[in-house]
């Protein structure tokens, strides 16, 4: 998730209420909730799901667990049967450790799949999580290519050195599958070379990292991905990441709560459907594992509970 550190802000863009007008008007910024009950909201979010959501982001640690533990294909397919029938698409972020079992299950139920491999520092992971993405590749499991996920915003690798772990997997997977590289939507406008080399434009948009309002973050939004499509020069993008937390610490004007994060999901599914803009929800299942950098924010994303309930 690209949690916002003070030396990014330099390129943020800054929300323009006068695109409202430009735009659309009073529908810029998404459904008017003024008249609204909570039982009217949460008949509103059934309906969304009911209608299938282009794409989820698959979060894969109970309870306890963390990136480095070893997850059973039980517990993958556990989560893959409560999404199944919610979502078109998923989004897996690692090739290895379990994450494996993500795009071979959703297959199973007819998901079309996104797989990522994580890459960071440890050139002994990216070995793994290449080779990884390569074989499930060429075995059928993958419909789009993710090669690392937020590289460039953490600063783990070169641009170089990402440029040809995207090169190696092009060059080892059927030319029929997109290979491309996830990272803040701002990226992809700094850095040309890798916006070149991607096939799609795979772009992570949060208005709550970048301090926006619930009132305008919708709005927010579509600038971010109306920048994207810009630096794309005519390549297709798809929004990899974006959501709003049901609880924690506010960030700057941007305030969770469960009431926000379901105006947020209904906001961004509603603009989704009707203008055909393919978007991965982050995330699925809420994980106690997030909190770190993150705060207690982190923990508090999903659709679902960590107990695998329904929030809303």
């Amino acid at each position: 998730m690209s949690f916002r550190r003070k030396e990014d802000f330099e390129y943020h863009i800054s929300y323009d209420p006068t695109n409202e007008v430009l735009n659309g008007g009073a529908n810029y910024n998404g459904l008017d909730y003024t008249d609204k009950t909570q039982v009217e909201l949460h008949t509103l979010f059934d309906d969304v799901l009911k209608t299938r959501m282009h794409g989820l982001c698959f979060s894969l640690y109970e309870d306890g667990q963390k990136p480095g533990d070893i997850i059973t294909e039980e517990q993958v397919r556990r989560r893959m049967k409560i999404i199944a029938p919610y979502t078109k698409w998923v989004r897996s972020f690692s090739c290895t450790e379990g994450n494996e079992f993500i795009p071979i299950i959703a297959k199973e139920y007819g998901i079309k799949t996104l797989v990522g491999a994580w890459l960071g520092d440890d050139n002994e992971v990216n070995e793994r999580e290449i080779e990884g993405l390569i074989k499930l590749s060429n075995e059928g499991y993958v419909d789009i290519a993710a090669v690392g996920n937020e590289v460039m915003y953490r600063k783990d690798l070169s641009e170089d050195e990402l440029l040809e772990y995207i090169k190696r997997v092009r060059e080892s997977i059927p030319t029929a599958i997109p290979v491309s590289y996830v990272d803040a939507y701002y990226e992809f406008t700094i850095k040309p070379r890798i916006t070149e080399a991607c096939d799609v434009i795979l772009s992570n948009c949060y208005p709550f990292w970048e301090g926006c309002s619930l009132e305008y973050s919708l709005g927010h939004m579509k600038q971010m991905y109306h920048q994207a499509i810009h630096a794309a020069n005519g390549k297709k993008v798809i929004i990899t990441e974006t959501g709003w937390p049901s609880q924690g610490e506010s960030f700057k004007d941007s305030h969770p709560s469960k009431e926000n994060a379901l105006k947020y999901f209904l906001n961004t599914q509603s603009w989704s459907q009707q203008e055909g803009i393919p978007i991965f929800y982050f995330s699925s299942f809420d994980e106690s594992w997030k909190v770190g950098a993150e705060g207690e924010v982190g923990a508090y994303w999903g659709i679902w509970d960590k107990n695998e309930n329904l929030k809303f």
